[in-house]
């Protein structure tokens, strides 16, 4: 009696434990089953409903206002810095160029507006006979005249370009960035001896051109010279400032020695 109950007894746990596993490999089935069924059901959804795409910023939504004019006005910009130079020293008799900058590209720049009439200046931008050169350019006197139909900036972008005699005289030459033709060429009016004669200083100081100074800094930065001029180094000879905009439309200013080309000074515009 107590053999038969014990057998039964063991009976019993196998049974339940057969009815356990069973019972396992069902949900288990059952889950995988259901797994399967979802996993299908999503990858036809996303057949049927493209994925939303995550968009990055444009370049130019990335860019400061600074950097997004210095593109726009680059990017318009056919003539080069060292074209622009030859053009506007071949205005001006024996000329030596003393400053050159690419207007629009700093907000000094977008200050500057062109004068009222298309005869520049009254003093010493009408040729001898009175009348305004037709081509613009710098009469045989060496007075430069603007062009009747000159309009700075109406084209696009202009080389605002400062020549400078022997004596110091100062022309003011503006040529257009993208065709490289002469807007204006005229006598800087508001000069008296005293600043004929720091120019002429100056330039007599530098030994070096403001091609060799470009050349200098675009060696440190590669990128787009967009001015270069002719400063005094607080007392301590005189340099050829030089901007240059790299690829990134951030603005490096670079003061170069005007004696020895060495590096003396460098600043990155963050805006």
């Amino acid at each position: 009696m107590n053999s038969a109950s014990s057998r039964s007894r063991t009976l019993k746990t196998v049974g339940a434990l057969g009815m356990a596993a069973a019972t396992a490999v069902l949900m288990t089935g059952c889950g995988q089953s259901s797994d399967s069924a979802t996993s299908a059901a999503t990858s036809e959804a996303a057949k049927v409903v493209p994925q939303k795409q995550t968009t990055s910023p444009s370049a130019s939504a990335q860019l400061t206002e600074d950097q997004q004019e210095r593109k726009k006005v680059l990017d318009a910009t056919k003539v080069t810095f060292d074209d622009a130079a030859t053009t506007a020293t071949g205005e001006v008799a024996g000329g030596k160029l003393v400053d050159l900058d690419l207007e629009g590209v700093d907000d000094d720049d977008n200050d500057q507006s062109p004068s009222p009439t298309a005869s520049g200046s009254p003093t010493g931008s009408a040729s001898p006979t009175g009348s305004a050169s037709p081509t613009g350019s710098a009469s045989p006197s060496g007075t430069g005249t603007s062009s009747p139909s000159a309009s700075p900036g109406a084209d696009g972008p202009v080389w605002a370009a400062e020549v400078a005699e022997k004596d110091g005289t100062v022309h003011t030459v503006r040529i257009n960035a993208v065709d490289g033709k002469v807007i204006e060429a005229r006598v800087d009016a508001d000069q008296d001896a005293d600043d004929k004669k720091q120019t002429a200083d100056l330039l007599a100081q530098a030994t070096q051109t403001p091609q060799q100074a470009a050349k200098v800094a675009t060696e440190k930065k590669k990128g787009t010279v967009t001015s270069v001029g002719l400063d005094d180094n607080e007392g301590n000879g005189v340099i050829w400032q030089v901007d240059v905009v790299g690829s990134d439309w951030k603005k490096t200013t670079f003061d170069v020695d005007a004696k020895n080309d060495t590096i003396v000074r460098e600043e990155t515009d963050k805006d």
